[in-house]
């Protein structure tokens, strides 16, 4: 079976383009991402969407608690300490109140809750906004240096020859081994137009070489769709951003005017985005019912049905996920799931089942990304910390990528073919054929 190549996704940092690892995008609400530099937000409808009411977000309370000079006495004591006795002065007052808000935020023990610095903050939004200016490649920030997971097709890293597994050791002649691949990606990023010489380290031909890349506007793709061999439809989501179902829907429309007799939903390596665009997927492939259930902090809940109006509700379906599906993809698969409504195939999942809000601070401060609620699929099922398990469960090793080879794509092909008599009859006229 022949089959393009996939780009391929390394735990929960693919899906990030040359952008520092904040989990990718998780499962957020949108609603308070405001403004991003100068730009507006492209969201601004989008709260009756997600809580359906348009009541304007109230502001936040900023009056501190009737206790804070108790409170905060020794906070205020451990700063002076430090103004007065670190050994290297000045020390950085910025930093030091930035540190401290994390600080306080860790201090709660959820490790979805944290802060973003203003540079980190609008890195993190790169993939839920569509665009950004780099050298358009998807990346591992996990590794022990930045490296490459896939140039992006016609990008610049393409052009330059950039390959799977290649790694950064240096930047404009400055050694980065050594240093956090969060932090080697922001000096790889930069203007569109501007030059950028990589140091690469390609293991697999045991050489170094330089290679210099000019910068363009990267436009992220959201979905891509294709119709594979034996009339299989297959698409594939890499985020949940803010045109994603509208995409989606246009893809599935051109699929199935190809009458497929069945579909691949690949939702890999895909952290997740927002909460919206989650019920609008799985409502192309649900006609009815129960998506999600949201439960907060003071025991209410939300509920989300499908929308009754999806594309894809009765087409034979295998949904492929691994480590690298989270959040807002589990929300997805998590239903098609509980539902029969297809078949899931490759790895366990992430095992994300909250929701985040990510509220800028004033004053270019920043954002807060604080956990609100967690989500449970239409049969009540929690998965945080435990991700879905797949029906059929296939790995993916490091030597299938290197080979070019698909084997949980090629399990999900067999899964159809042995559910849809249509399709073994046409795979097996074309085998014939060869």
């Amino acid at each position: 079976m022949q089959h393009k190549t996939r780009v391929w996704v390394i735990g929960i940092t693919v899906g990030l383009v040359l952008t520092s690892c904040v989990f990718v995008v998780g499962l957020v609400y949108g609603v308070v991402i405001g403004r991003l530099g100068t730009g507006s937000s492209p969201l601004s409808n989008i709260q009756t969407q997600l809580l359906g009411d348009s009541t304007p977000q109230p502001a936040l309370n900023q009056k501190p608690p009737d206790n804070a000079n108790e409170l905060f006495s020794p906070f205020w004591e451990a700063w002076n300490i430090i103004h007065d006795q670190y050994v290297d002065q000045p020390v950085d007052d910025l930093k030091l109140m930035r540190g401290a808000i994390q600080g306080a935020l860790d201090a709660l023990g959820d490790e979805h809750t944290s802060y973003m610095d203003p540079d980190t903050y609008r890195q993190a939004n790169i993939p839920l906004q569509g665009s950004y200016e780099g050298i358009g490649a998807w990346v591992d920030t996990e590794a022990e240096f930045l490296t490459i997971v896939s140039p992006m097709p016609d990008s610049p890293a393409e052009k330059a020859g950039l390959q799977p597994g290649d790694q950064v050791i240096a930047i404009d002649g400055e050694d980065v081994t050594g240093v956090d691949a969060s932090l080697v990606v922001r000096q790889v990023l930069g203007p569109a137009g501007t030059q950028v010489t990589l140091t690469m380290r390609r293991e697999s031909e045991n050489r170094t070489f330089d290679v210099t890349i000019t910068r363009q506007e990267i436009v992220v793709p959201s979905v891509v769709s294709e119709m594979l061999d034996g009339d299989i439809a297959y698409i594939q989501l890499f985020s949940f951003s803010n045109d994603t179902s509208d995409k989606l829907r246009e893809a599935i429309t051109n699929l199935m005017a190809e009458n497929p007799a069945g579909m691949i939903l690949d939702l890999r390596g895909n952290g997740g985005g927002y909460l919206f665009s989650a019920i609008e997927v799985a409502s192309e492939f649900i006609d009815h019912g129960l998506i999600m259930t949201e439960r907060f902090g003071d025991g209410t809940e939300e509920t989300y049905d499908a929308s009754g109006d999806g594309l894809a509700t009765d087409i034979p379906l295998v949904v492929l996920i691994d480590q690298g599906t989270a959040s807002a993809s589990e929300i997805v698969a998590g239903a098609i799931q509980d539902y029969g409504r297809g078949s899931l195939v490759g790895e366990t999942s992430f095992g994300k089942g909250s929701v985040q809000n990510w509220i800028p601070l004033e004053d270019d401060g920043g954002a807060v990304r604080v956990t609100i609620a967690r989500w449970y699929t239409p049969n009540g099922h929690q998965i945080h910390g435990v991700g879905l398990e797949p029906d059929v469960t296939v790995p993916l090793t490091e030597e299938d990528m290197t080979a070019n080879q698909d084997p949980q794509l090629d399990e999900a092909i067999s899964v159809l073919r042995r559910h849809t008599p249509v399709t073994t009859q046409l795979l097996g006229v074309m085998e014939e054929a060869r």
